[in-house]
């Protein structure tokens, strides 16, 4: 199986878990786009949905799927979003699509989490893929230094030529080489350093279910929520 029939495989398989009659969080990213298309097929099974970036409130839309904006909604029983890695405690990195402000707040309010992902993003220890840090401006190259003495090395996302500036007006530190054994300290280290908005680590707040493309079909991992260190 190609890769993008991985991804349409596990967002078929995230289908399951839709509840009818309410709002669905849903992630950015091309696994996150096959399950909007799938979500498009039961949008009469849903009240709507709550987008993590304008690029996925686009697609929602344009499968004539209500999105809500987060203010209005006091909860939701499931987000549903892919991630870059993801170990088998289920801590991720994401933000590989510069997505990982709103898609950490929007995970925050659901109560449940599934990853879905092929299974070449399942990882022992984090690190392999740059570790993305949403950054004010005015604080780049002082965050930039703080997070070289952790022992990475800071780049700039650029596009065109360009820093590339997020859905919020930021920038995106993506930080190389990185080895993380403890993700939740990490999180938290990086998190405290003044002028970061957030870092694309979820494990305080980590995966609960992960639906894993293999050559031989889906995998489901239930991970005890608070065990993502």
């Amino acid at each position: 199986m190609t890769q993008d029939e991985l991804k349409q495989a596990v967002a078929r398989a995230a289908i399951d878990y839709v509840v009818d009659g309410e709002i669905i969080g849903v992630g950015t990213g091309s696994t996150a786009n096959f399950f909007i298309d799938e979500l498009g097929r039961i949008k009469h099974r849903i009240k709507g949905a709550v987008a993590s970036s304008e690029a996925t409130a686009a697609r929602l839309k344009s499968h004539g799927i209500a999105v809500f904006d987060l203010n209005d909604v006091d909860s939701m029983p499931v987000y549903i979003d892919g991630a870059d890695e993801i170990t088998p405690h289920g801590a991720m990195i994401k933000g590989g699509g510069a997505a990982l402000t709103r898609e950490k707040i929007v995970a925050s309010v659901a109560g449940k989490f599934i990853c879905i992902a092929d299974g070449s993003k399942l990882v022992d220890v984090l690190g392999s893929f740059p570790l993305p840090v949403e950054v004010i401006p005015m604080a780049q190259a002082v965050v930039a230094r703080k997070l070289a003495a952790l022992g990475g090395e800071p780049r700039l996302r650029l596009k065109d030529g360009r820093p590339l500036m997020t859905d919020n007006g930021c920038v995106i530190i993506d930080v190389v080489g990185l080895n993380i054994p403890n993700p939740a300290e990490m999180e938290a280290a990086i998190n405290g350093i003044v002028g970061v908005v957030t870092v694309g680590l979820f494990a305080q707040r980590g995966a609960d279910v992960g639906l894993l493309g293999m050559a031989d079909g889906v995998r489901t991992m239930t991970f005890r929520q608070g065990s993502a260190a």
